[in-house]
């Protein structure tokens, strides 16, 4: 195993990191939506119900959701049947709760324009009182659903970071590493830009960069990765 020593995230080691992706898989266009009607509510409703699970079933769960009414808030507030609409996504009785609290606060707050009104922090903070609305979630739905810049510190990007060596320590603490890699990346990005990073870390991590057996022999950033915590071939 690599016992190289962490480092620090730079503007230029993070800007080298996103090109580099960038180049390799090319646009992600991202956030994915079946609803053309309401896409940025249907973004609202699948950032719950991807939680701790596969990004199909959350697919699959939207599409029955859509069969059963237009897809806004007063409508599932409106099922009495929530539950078993979004039984492909996983624990569906939590998360049917925690679409409801949304919706609630959703309306309360006065829809998009509301959220609209608020600064990021405001927003984001906002979010995370609603009832099962976590930071990385609320960071997830202030980006694709209000173009706000944030960074998504997932569990792909700890994965990845740790083996750049750009982030150390048994804790993964998702605000520490949001807040470092915003702090240091370029003054001229945007939500496109922290929108395109968080689905290419994602993709890069689903293609190559694998938690078990990573294929480095791949990676468009092999170069400048020090495979901390890889176990490297004998030999």
């Amino acid at each position: 195993m690599s016992r190289a020593p962490a480092a620090a995230i730079t503007e230029a080691g993070l800007t080298d990191f996103y090109e580099r992706l960038a180049d390799y898989y090319g646009p992600q266009c991202w956030w994915p939506h079946l609803d053309e009607a309401n896409p940025r509510f249907e973004i609202l409703v699948g950032a719950v119900l991807t939680q701790h699970t596969a990004w199909r079933n959350v697919e699959r769960a939207i599409a029955v959701l859509q069969a059963a009414g237009p897809l806004t808030a007063e409508t599932l507030l409106a099922h009495e049947d929530l539950p078993e609409l979004i039984r492909q996504a996983g624990p569906h009785r939590v998360k049917a709760q925690r679409l409801v609290a949304l919706c609630e606060w959703f309306i309360n707050v006065g829809g998009f324009a509301g959220m609209s009104a608020m600064t990021t922090d405001a927003l984001c903070s906002a979010l995370r009182d609603v009832r099962g609305i976590g930071p990385e979630t609320a960071d997830v739905i202030a980006l694709y659903t209000a173009d706000r810049p944030r960074f998504i510190a997932d569990a792909y990007a700890f994965r990845i970071f740790e083996r750049l060596g750009w982030w150390q320590g048994k804790t993964r603490r998702y605000e520490t590493l949001r807040r470092q890699v915003e702090a240091c990346a370029p003054e001229a990005w945007q939500a496109a830009d922290y929108d395109e990073i968080h689905a290419l870390i994602v993709r890069h991590a689903i293609a190559i960069c694998h938690k078990h057996r990573p294929a480095c022999s791949e990676c468009p950033v092999s170069s400048c990765c020090r495979r901390i915590g890889v176990a490297l071939p004998s030999g």
